[in-house]
Order: C-alpha cells, then sequence, then structure tokens
C-alpha cells in the first residue's frame, strides 16, 4: 500500500497537476489538504474519472482536506477534530481504507506570533495530540498524514535567519511534534531517512525553489502496526518544479502486507 499526503494548495487550480502526479504515481492512498473550495466545488467526477473514490470537507477559500482511495471508496468515520464544537475550519479529515484508518489533516499556521493565530495554532494542535493519543491506544493501523505546519528540528530546514520569528520553528509547536512522537508513533521520513536533509515545502517567494531553500512541514505518523510494514519512504520533489505547481511536494510512504 502507498500512502502520499499532498498540500495542493489549490485543488481546482492544480486539478491538471494533480491528475499528472496520479498518474505517474499510482498511489493508493492520498491525503489533500488546502482544497481551497467548498463541498460542492470539489472536482469529484474528475477524481472518479481517475480511478478514485473520495471523502472530502471543503471550506471557501481556505483550508480544506481530503482523502482518495484508488478503486475503492474510503469509510469516512470523522470531519473533524474533536475538542472544540465552536471550530468550524476544515482541518481534519479521517476515514478507514482497506483496513488502515487515515487521517488527512492541516494544522494552523500559526503567522504572525505572537498573537491569537499562534495561540489557535498551539489550542489546535493540543487537540490534535489528545486525540492521536486515543487513536493509538486502540492499537488499530493508524496513518495521520498532512502539513502539520511545524518544522520539527533545525535540520528540517535551510540555513536562514529569516524564519527566526516565524510560527513554523518556535519552541512551542515543536515541543508539540515531540510529545507526539512521545505517544509512540513513528515520523515515516525521518525513520527511513535519519541523517538526509528531506524538504517538503519551498515557498514561492526569494527564489527559494531553485535555491533548494526548503522545509520538511509534511509528516506521515505511522502507529506501531504500520510502523513495523514501512518499506520506504520519500517525496517526490519534481512534482514542485512543474509549470503551475503547489508549494508543497507529495511526501509518501509504502508499506509491507
Amino acid at each position: 500500500m502507498k500512502i502520499a499526503t499532498f498540500n495542493i494548495n489549490g485543488i481546482n487550480r492544480r486539478l491538471p497537476n494533480l491528475m499528472d502526479w496520479l498518474a505517474d504515481a499510482a498511489p493508493d492512498v492520498v491525503c489533500l489538504q488546502e482544497l481551497k473550495a467548498t463541498d460542492r466545488q470539489f472536482p469529484a467526477t474528475a477524481i472518479a474519472d481517475a480511478g478514485y473514490g473520495a471523502v472530502w470537507r471543503g471550506e471557501s477559500a481556505w483550508n480544506g482536506v481530503a482523502i482518495l482511495a484508488r478503486g475503492a471508496e474510503p469509510v469516512l468515520t470523522r470531519t473533524e477534530l474533536p475538542g472544540d464544537s465552536d471550530d468550524g475550519q476544515a482541518r481534519y479529515i479521517e476515514a478507514a481504507v482497506d483496513g488502515v484508518l487515515i487521517a488527512s489533516l492541516y494544522a494552523p499556521n500559526g503567522n504572525p506570533q505572537p498573537g491569537p493565530k499562534f495561540n489557535y495554532k498551539l489550542e489546535w494542535t493540543e487537540r490534535l495530540i489528545a486525540h492521536a493519543g486515543e487513536l493509538f491506544a486502540t492499537g488499530l493501523p493508524v496513518v495521520l498524514a498532512g502539513d502539520y505546519n511545524i518544522v520539527p528540528e533545525p535540520r528540517d530546514i535551510y540555513a536562514t535567519k529569516s524564519y527566526d520569528a516565524n510560527a513554523l520553528v518556535q519552541p512551542e509547536p515543536r515541543a508539540q511534534f515531540a510529545r507526539l512522537l512521545e505517544q509512540g508513533w513513528t515520523d515515516a521520513i525521518r525513520k527511513q531517512h535519519p541523517h538526509e536533509t528531506v524538504y517538503t515545502f519551498w515557498d514561492y517567494m526569494r527564489n527559494r525553489w531553485p535555491r533548494d531553500a526548503g522545509l520538511r512541514l509534511d509528516h506521515l505518523l505511522l502507529s506501531k502496526k504500520l510502523a513495523k510494514r514501512l518499506v520506504s519512504s520519500g517525496v517526490d520533489r519534481e512534482v514542485r518544479g512543474r509549470e503551475g505547481a503547489s508549494d508543497h511536494a507529495p511526501t509518501w510512504i509504502t508499506l509491507g502486507d
């Protein structure tokens, strides 16, 4: 089973890019973030024509998450992160695919910090930690995949001071990510590439893609059962270099039987 996460940064605007990548990479499951489309604007017909069933939760102009399954229909289990019934932002969706519970998440960016957006980022991640702990305790095969908007360590960002005040690299969210891992989750990319520099995001500004001035923001965390099945992982960097590309590249894992 090949599972990928991809912040598409506008699914309708990037639909040709998405279709090309699906045809080339043929992932079994895809977690999409930042759809920037309402539920009615989601391109369900095009996705189905590409051979994928889908569940999604959209939001006008911002956010939005989806899960695609090749040759199957994901079984929807949750459309929001528990813990705050007043939070209407479309940032979390969960579904079962072929015996694996898949979560697609788009964590808040948190900028500017300090301020209410950073506070929301920390509060949202606390809710994620609580829900993740409950999922891990079930012993089920679970993948928490998505754009966490956290650079876990200094080695996950290019050498720069320009991000020093950015919410993505602050000690508080980094500590939260570490607490997630302490629950027992396996960071699949870091597990497979313990000493390599791996980026998943390159901002459009300041020529960052040609300079390879990247950050690692997109993560796939695996429960204990799935960590034992991890065979390979990587980032389809070339997708970021295509015309009209998202500022993120697809990040993926493969699992053995």
